[in-house]
């Protein structure tokens, strides 16, 4: 009998991060609210930066940029907030870092997890995810159901099944 087995993954869409990085800067363009102020959203892959002319206008950033981002099938999981620092000119600044790939600490309580079901599953960690097999597709179908009702601080998809 052929061995089964899907990957569990933490990862962002890059370009789906783009496109709700773009929305968010149209929508501040468009915003009566921010006439004339300095707001900037800059990203490098691994980070966004938020740059305008008060802590308001930032959440009112953050939150723009959290519905676009959800909307766009991001997690709003996959953002850590760094603190509000002062920026040039009056400003405040505040780095998002982008959580991708499951940290090997984060992923042993997955790994614990799945084992304490006691189902007939094998899981194995490699490069930030975690690959689950077994010969039967109900256990798979079963792991994925208790990783889905886990509350774990990264966003978790499944890929890659086989």
């Amino acid at each position: 009998m052929a061995d089964f087995s899907f990957d569990v993954v933490s990862k962002i869409d890059p370009q789906e991060l783009d496109n709700a990085l773009n929305q968010t800067r149209k929508e501040v363009e468009g915003r009566f609210d921010f006439k004339n102020s300095k707001t900037s959203l800059e990203s490098n892959g691994k980070t966004i930066t938020i740059t305008t002319d008060d802590e308001l206008k930032l959440k009112n950033v953050v939150d723009m940029l959290q519905g676009r981002a959800t909307k766009r099938g991001i997690s709003i999981k996959a953002f850590d907030y760094g603190k509000v620092e002062p920026a040039a000119g009056n400003a405040v600044r505040q780095v998002i870092t982008l959580k991708n790939g499951i940290p090997k600490d984060k992923s042993k309580t997955l790994v614990e997890a799945i084992k304490a079901a006691k189902l007939k599953v094998n899981t194995q960690y490699q490069d930030e995810q975690i690959r689950v097999s077994g010969k039967s597709k109900d256990d798979l179908q079963k792991a994925q159901q208790l990783l889905r009702e886990l509350e774990f601080d990264v966003p978790l998809q499944f890929t890659n099944y086989r």
